[in-house]
């Protein structure tokens, strides 16, 4: 009998360090599968968020590949955000609960790109705690 095909999943963000809220993100996604994450270009952060990271993406990258669950840690594009899915053809997209910056219209492409690729939300860890973004509200 061949080897089953472990899936190919993709998931994205800033991951401005990395904290129990990620590492829940990272156990939860690899849980599906080989995990790549794709981290956002500093030029995106601030573009997205109106901040400059913490981290430079450099750092950011180095803080995500560490981790044991991480297969593969790669920079975001600076052009078109959807051509990193292009070039990984995941089999699933895995999602944050409150992730929507590049997720709006991520289905409709998917339908015309990458039909057979599934989107997966993954459930929040305390995010009352350990939201990033809670860190900048009120700065």
């Amino acid at each position: 009998m061949a080897p089953s095909h472990r899936m190919n999943v993709l998931a994205f963000g800033t991951f401005d360090g990395v904290h129990p809220g990620h590492e829940n993100f990272f156990e939860q996604a690899s849980k599906l599968g080989n995990l790549t994450v794709v981290i956002a270009r500093d030029a995106t952060v601030q573009a997205v968020k109106h901040r400059t990271p913490d981290h430079d993406e450099a750092t950011r990258q180095a803080l995500v590949q560490a981790q044991p669950t991480v297969q593969k840690a790669i920079l975001g594009n600076t052009g078109n955000k959807y051509d990193v899915i292009l070039a990984e053809k995941p089999d699933i997209i895995a999602l944050g609960y409150d992730q929507t910056h590049f997720t709006e219209k991520l289905a409709s492409w998917l339908a015309e790109h990458l039909p057979d690729t599934q989107v997966v939300r993954l459930e929040p860890f305390h995010p009352d705690k350990y939201k990033t973004s809670k860190r900048y509200i009120n700065k």
